[in-house]
């Protein structure tokens, strides 16, 4: 089991700790802090990016950088769930274009449980950019 809680601060600011003792603001009005569904997305990439990089490592791959971005649609009425999510990987190092596209479906059909979540209501779709190589 998982926990995490968030205390209330003031306006729409909390501070928030999970299991692993790092604390983290969040701020609805984003003046202090990240947004709880800013928070989602940064999850999302941090997820993938997990997934991709160790993917690569393992296939002995020369990866040297790697930055998952997103961009993102919100639905307009409450609860204004993410509807399309896409994710833009910059990927650095002298990889296998062909091994990189295999790890980025690998994470978004079997690993990312972030993504797996957010694929109940938002389609994800990808696109990859290599820097070099």
């Amino acid at each position: 089991m998982t926990n995490a809680r968030a205390t209330w601060i003031e306006k729409q600011r909390f501070n928030a700790i999970s299991d692993s003792g790092h604390e983290i603001a969040m701020d609805g009005d984003k003046a202090a802090g990240n947004s709880p569904m800013e928070l989602v997305l940064i999850a999302l990439c941090g997820c993938t990016g997990y997934d991709v990089v160790s993917i690569l490592k393992k296939k002995r791959e020369a990866i040297t950088g790697l930055e998952v971005r997103t961009q993102a649609e919100r639905a307009v009425e409450p609860p204004s769930v993410y509807t399309e999510i896409k994710l833009i990987y910059r990927v650095s190092g002298k990889v296998s274009h062909k091994s990189v596209e295999d790890a980025v479906r690998l994470s978004k059909e079997k690993y990312c449980s972030v993504s797996a979540m957010l694929e109940k209501t938002a389609k994800i779709t990808a696109e990859i950019e290599y820097v070099d190589g």
